[in-house]
């Protein structure tokens, strides 16, 4: 694999070879309800507790459109620049699981609710633009599970019903790198409409993901195979780097692609067969008889669209315009909304500077090293905006803080407190300052001559004495213009 000018190429013994990739990405719509039934969506229920007689397919039972379901659909669509389409129909797509009661799944085909939309990246080297084919509603299957009994396969139901959004990328990615923008901007764009919860480990979020390999600068597509149901984006940039690399293998060697379903054995780090990729026709397609076509009025989609939240390509715009952040920096802090809206209210009384160094810095190490999101930090905003206004006034150093602010993440205490109780508080008294200054320069005098005949660097030396007798609680700024005033005589 080689990077030229940004673009992901594979290095073959016949050459380079591109990669093509497009997403399938199945997205649970938060909701209270399923889809199609009332029953409860929430996760970690005990096995087959949230399953009424629609998810379990009994005779007779219909099903019955979650209209709030339909209304985030129309939500993400419009979020993801798309267009919604007022007329739309629910198909039965035919296939026998354990796991589907049904022997189908409610699903959308030739008219789906979402048509075509897009995404802006930003990347390294600039932006991208990845094309949205479709957003259709679907119910999930239930869960199959495997290993509780060595010769028994068990099923849950709690997951048959759930609803999912399916949105189709175009064949437009083309690297690991740009997989793992999409993925996340996608989760973002959500997270900020409130449709999807973007939680991964919780199966909220996951992809089939389509790999294909061309020599470069060809434009002909080549045969995809579809990588089934992956559920983390480190996962789905190893399946790619993968499946890649063994497509390139066969077509160098004379061989062709199989069009199939493959899994991603995350332990071997590597794809294998699942089954022959079945076409539209396989699935036997055909409107669901039990659901009426969807008709949304053009009332109900303006009325979604006028309430619509800010986004975050817009936010990004407005930080850089109001305060000033360069583009990586608004990029990182409007990535989650949860991150944004800490952002916004810690400089609605804080210095913007030193609001934005400590959360991209400090505080986004703290989150890391614990594995927490920022609204689980027992930092909360109003402790963060006492640091950084202890700092803008001079109370403590930005040394200081940093103490501070270690003893802030574990306790959650307030910094006003710590400061006090420790007796943290910075030396400000410019009388009290003299004085320390005066001795240091009166007892090192041959180092005072040597500075007027100019070594400069001693002016460091003078600096650290003052803060090594005031036990580094002396204002920085004050000693460094009294030294100055002080040597210049």
């Amino acid at each position: 694999m080689t990077k030229e000018k940004g673009k992901y190429l594979i290095e073959g013994e016949k050459g380079k070879w591109e990669v093509v990739i497009g997403l399938e990405v199945h997205a649970q719509v938060s909701s209270n309800s399923k889809l199609f039934s009332g029953s409860s969506t929430k996760f970690g229920a005990e096995p087959n507790t949230q399953v009424s007689l629609v998810d379990s397919a009994f005779p007779g039972m219909l099903p019955v459109i979650n209209e709030f379901c339909v209304q985030q659909a129309i939500k993400t669509g419009l979020g993801l620049n798309a267009k919604i389409n007022s007329y739309s129909v629910f198909d039965r797509k035919n296939y026998f699981y354990a796991d589907l009661p049904q022997g189908y799944q409610i699903s959308q085909y030739k008219n789906p609710i979402v048509g075509e939309g897009k995404i802006t990246l930003d990347l390294p080297n600039g932006t991208k633009t990845i094309g949205i084919e479709r957003l259709h509603l679907e119910q999930d299957a239930g869960k199959s599970i495997h290993d509780l009994d060595p010769s028994n396969t068990y099923v849950d139901l709690n997951r048959s019903g759930v609803a999912l959004m399916e949105i189709v990328s175009k064949p437009d990615l083309s690297s690991p790198d740009e997989v793992n923008a999409y993925i996340k901007k996608l989760r973002s764009i959500m997270r900020y409409l409130g449709t999807c919860d973007g939680n991964m480990q919780e199966g909220s979020l996951r992809a089939d993901v389509n790999v294909s390999v061309r020599k470069e600068g060809n434009k002909e597509l080549g045969t995809r195979c579809e990588i089934k149901n992956v559920n983390s984006i480190k996962f789905m940039q190893m399946a790619i780097i993968y499946e890649a690399q063994r497509q390139v293998e066969l077509l160098e060697a004379g061989k062709s692609i199989d069009q199939e379903t493959r899994l991603f054995d995350t332990k071997k780090n590597e794809t294998r067969s699942m089954r022959s990729k079945e076409d539209a026709h396989d699935y036997r397609y055909f409107p669901d008889p039990d659901l009426l076509p969807l008709n949304l009025n053009k009332e109900l989609i303006e009325n979604i669209k006028k309430n619509l939240p800010e986004l975050p390509d817009q936010k990004k715009e407005r930080f850089i315009n109001n305060y000033s952040l360069t583009a990586y920096e608004a990029n990182v802090l409007v990535s989650e909304k949860e991150i944004s809206d800490y952002f916004e209210e810690v400089v609605k009384t804080s210095d913007i500077k030193l609001a934005k160094n400590w959360i991209m810095g400090d505080l986004f190490a703290s989150l890391n090293e614990k594995n927490i999101s920022i609204s689980q930090s027992p930092v909360t905003v109003k402790k963060m905006s006492q640091l950084i206004d202890s700092i803008s006034s001079g109370v403590i150093s930005g040394r200081t803080a940093k103490e501070v602010f270690e003893i802030m993440k574990e306790s959650g205490e307030e910094p006003n407190k710590i400061i006090e109780s420790k007796g943290l508080q910075q030396k400000s008294d410019p009388k009290e300052l003299e004085k320390i200054i005066e001795k240091i320069l009166t007892e090192n005098n041959d180092k005072v001559e040597q500075y007027k005949s100019g070594k400069d660097k001693l002016f460091g030396f003078f600096v650290g004495q003052v803060m090594k007798i005031s036990g580094g609680k002396a204002n920085p700024q004050l000693v460094n213009q009294i030294l100055k005033n002080k040597l210049k005589k």
